[in-house]
């Protein structure tokens, strides 16, 4: 029996969520699954040519209304998510900046003319964008950010610098945001802009089927019309955030999922002591705790889908989702590596692979501290942070 089956997780779901669901399945198997552990081992991914692909089944910005954007329902875009995450959390995360970060940010805050000239081309996966607000020494406080934009006639002139972009060295337009005068602001800045730069960021031991960089602004000239003129403050940024927090919600179960349905198939077939692994009670035991586990968070993000597309969805729900199915995909990918004992700790099983990119999910997005003191203060109506 599939895991899902036991929580008849279908029956929640339209026939066009399922077809989405299936559809992105299918690119997935076809375009990633058979080399993504290879992108994995040598860190490095045909990000552009995946981007087009992508575009063309419609996945960028799916959750978007025009300008090239299909305007799907909340529920659609996260089973996207769990099926790209399932594959691999980079391939997520490429879809998520594009689309909850880098796009979302132009179509919630950008003027008409800004809108024209970068979504369409995005939406197609001919542009790709990124999205800087994480800093140096300013992940979970981006109210201490450093980088500034103060004017210059009517010019913008941008100096500071960003870390852990996903996405930076091959975007054709970075969303920044810097503190000016009036709070802080977003600013569109092209590829190629004198005084900006972007360097990959090397030696990493997760998501290494992603690009991550540093962007560095160093007198960055841009006119008045680059500016968002929809945002003012950190409201901005980090409603572009919750949206990409929403897809992680479904995306890290996709990352569970994958991890144990190649456990399954793995204990079926695996003989120890001339019986089948399965056959084993702490197997058994360990099979069904993950199971339960995933379909709680299965039926946790389609709840909040359903919120979502009512307009009825806080942050603090969305925290849940994402402390919740974050920790709890982490932990199954742990747990599903010890069935698979040796053979859990190479590329041949992709186990290993979902548990250390998920390392990496657990922290950006908001850390599972950050999510926990959100609930908290959410339960108590007492900041624990300042």
């Amino acid at each position: 029996m599939h895991p899902s089956a036991l929580f008849a997780l279908d029956s929640l779901l339209t026939d066009e969520e399922r077809d989405i669901r299936q559809a992105v399945r299918q690119v997935c198997d076809r375009e990633i699954r058979p080399h993504v552990a290879g992108w994995f081992e040598t860190g490095e991914l045909p990000a552009r040519e995946l981007a087009r692909t992508l575009g063309s089944v419609g996945v960028l910005g799916m959750h978007l209304d025009g300008y090239g954007c299909v305007g799907l329902g909340a529920v659609a875009y996260g089973l996207a998510c769990l099926e790209l995450e399932a594959a691999d959390s980079g391939l997520r995360s490429l879809v998520s900046v594009q689309g909850s970060l880098a796009m979302y940010a132009i179509w919630r805050y950008g003027s008409e003319e800004q809108k024209q000239e970068w979504l369409p081309a995005m939406a197609a996966g001919e542009r790709i964008g990124c999205f800087g607000l994480t800093e140096p020494d300013f992940g979970s406080d981006p109210g201490g950010m450093r980088a500034t934009a103060k004017r210059d006639g009517s010019d913008w002139v941008l100096d500071g610098t960003k870390m852990w972009i996903t996405n930076g060295s091959i975007a054709d337009v970075a969303v920044v945001w810097a503190r000016t005068e009036d709070g802080v602001r977003g600013f569109l800045v092209p590829a190629g802009t004198p005084g900006f730069a972007a360097h990959d960021v090397k030696h990493k031991v997760s998501l290494r089927a992603s690009v991550t960089s540093e962007l560095v602004l160093d007198g960055v000239r841009l006119p008045a019309e680059a500016m968002l003129p929809g945002a003012r403050g950190l409201s901005g940024p980090l409603g572009c955030l919750n949206e990409a927090r929403f897809g992680i919600v479904f995306g890290a179960m996709g990352a569970a999922l994958d991890c144990l349905e190649t456990t399954l198939d793995y204990v079926a077939s695996r003989e120890v002591f001339a019986r089948p692994l399965a056959s084993y009670q702490l197997t058994q035991a360990k099979l069904a705790d993950m199971t339960l586990e995933l379909g709680k968070g299965l039926l946790l993000a389609v709840h909040l889908g359903r919120l979502k597309e009512r307009g009825e969805i806080t942050p603090e729900q969305v925290s849940v989702g994402k402390l919740n199915n974050v920790r709890e995909a982490l932990d199954i990918a742990r747990t599903c590596r010890t069935l698979l004992g040796a053979s859990g700790v190479t590329l041949e099983y992709p186990v290993i692979r979902h548990a250390v990119n998920l390392e990496s999910v657990l922290t950006y997005e908001g850390t599972s501290e950050i999510h926990a003191l959100v609930v908290g203060k959410a339960l108590t109506g007492l900041p624990a942070f300042h």
